[in-house]
């Protein structure tokens, strides 16, 4: 039987970021109340269509700021979770938070409740470019919310950065690097920015008010910090993210993450999520007045089909296992087993994507390794150009 992980949106934010392009709202915190109700309904709902208590072994609140929500929000929530689903022995429950919304009390209040991964958006240690993506924290919350969270008793943290910003250096990115470095979170995701359309940073740049990202620094930054996380004793498990061993030796990779480059099934939650379950793909409404509204009805819906979906799509053989290559590929030494793939779809790699493999290998961008294919380090700097092959 399949093993399922819960994604949870939580779309508020005290202020939206310039760069954001997620499903999140700025100033309607007095919706959380309301947000709350729903989203236990919507998860009473997906239960009742599975007709079974499904297995979950990760949970994720995402967003968006899940640290606005009150003890008592997240208390109903997890509570809805426990009536609903069977929680597997050593679930991961992750919650992400921004510094400067957390207090070392609220975090004693989460890690009570059982949560025990954290994930904090730090993004850069340079106050300049903190001002110019929108960031409401400066480095000393960071510094202060990792404290609180040790004390609280997190064990498994993970620091969100990002990189290739307009005019950022490679010595100003080194900086923001080593501050992480020397607060030994678990766990570091490192992003390259991206100017998405509907963003203040889009109409900044066409407007010419920044200028676009640089290329060619931007994966100078990567390799740097590539060799420099190394270094420092991290393994680097998939495109963007990097994480230490525990003393059994385990690497303490983002569980939840795997799920989806795994390409297994997840259930999602709340204003604009997505999940794939059954063989469907399905997406939420984004709108919060209207999130509520669909969850207050109840329909004769089809599992994983809840009642705030906005999108369904069956997906087909084939469209399953391109999107299998294209997030496995993600993971840069796990990469995609022959076996698994055989026994998952009835048909070889070989007989499927030959042709892709051959020429890719070819131009050095895969390699077969120990039963299995996955990037080279050439490859990783050019993850795009791989994953569209398969599409």
């Amino acid at each position: 039987m399949d093993v399922y992980s819960l994604y949870f949106h939580v779309p508020f934010c005290q202020k939206r970021c310039y760069y954001c392009d997620f499903n999140t709202y700025a100033g309607m915190e007095s919706w959380i109340p309301q947000y709350t109700d729903a989203l236990c309904s919507e998860i009473e709902q997906v239960a009742g269509l599975a007709g079974e208590h499904l297995p979950v072994h990760t949970i994720f609140f995402g967003g968006g700021t899940p640290s606005l929500l009150s003890e008592s929000n997240f208390a109903q929530i997890l509570g809805t979770i426990e009536r609903n689903y069977t929680l597997m022995p050593g679930l991961e429950a992750s919650l992400e938070a921004n510094p400067g919304t957390v207090s070392a009390a609220s975090l004693r209040g989460l890690r009570k409740m059982g949560f025990n991964r954290l994930s904090l958006g730090v993004q850069s240690a340079n106050p300049e470019e903190l001002r110019l993506l929108g960031r409401i924290h400066d480095t000393t919350d960071v510094i202060q919310s990792v404290k609180w969270a040790r004390q609280a008793g997190f064990d498994n943290l993970n620091l969100d950065l990002i990189y290739g910003l307009p005019d950022q250096t490679l010595e100003t990115w080194q900086k923001t690097v080593e501050t992480v470095l020397g607060l030994r979170p678990e766990h570091i995701s490192m992003y390259s920015l991206t100017i998405e359309e509907g963003t203040l940073f889009h109409r900044w740049t066409q407007r010419g008010a920044i200028s676009a990202p640089d290329d060619d620094t931007a994966a100078e930054m990567y390799e740097w910090a590539c060799d420099r996380l190394e270094e420092a004793g991290y393994v680097q498990y998939e495109i963007s993210n990097w994480a230490r061993k525990d003393s059994a030796g385990n690497v303490l990779a983002c569980r939840h993450n795997l799920q989806y480059w795994r390409s297994l099934p997840y259930l999602g939650f709340g204003p604009g999520a997505h999940g794939f379950a059954a063989g469907v793909r399905t997406a939420n409404v984004t709108a919060i007045p209207a999130y509520i509204r669909k969850c207050r009805q109840t329909g004769h819906n089809q599992f994983p089909i809840g009642p705030a979906s906005a999108e369904t799509r069956a997906i087909d053989p084939l469209t399953e296992m391109q999107e299998t290559m294209m997030v496995g590929l993600r993971l840069v030494d796990e990469g995609v087993f022959f076996t698994t793939f055989q026994e998952r779809f009835g048909q070889s790699l070989e007989q499927v994507f030959g042709k892709q493999i051959n020429k890719l290998c070819a131009q050095g961008l895969l390699e077969q390794v120990d039963g299995r294919l996955r990037l080279t380090k050439h490859g990783r700097l050019l993850g795009n150009r791989v994953f569209i092959e398969f599409v």
